[in-house]
C-alpha cells in the first residue's frame, strides 16, 4: 500500500508541477508581447529621439 500511495503522491505532484509550468509559460507569452508592443509603438511614436522606453 506505502509504494502505491507514493506513486499517486509524485504523480499528483508531477502533475501539479506541468500545470504550474504550462500556466508560466502562457504569462511568458503574454508579457513578451505586451513588451514587444511597447517596444515597437513607442518606437513609432518617438520621431528621431530615444527609442528605448525603459530607463536602464
Amino acid at each position: 500500500m506505502g509504494p502505491v500511495l507514493l506513486v499517486l503522491l509524485l504523480a499528483l505532484i508531477l502533475g501539479g508541477a506541468g500545470f504550474a509550468l504550462h500556466v508560466l509559460w502562457w504569462i511568458a507569452i503574454v508579457v513578451l508581447v505586451l513588451w514587444a508592443l511597447g517596444f515597437l509603438f513607442r518606437g513609432a511614436s518617438s520621431g528621431g529621439g530615444r527609442g528605448r522606453w525603459y530607463r536602464w
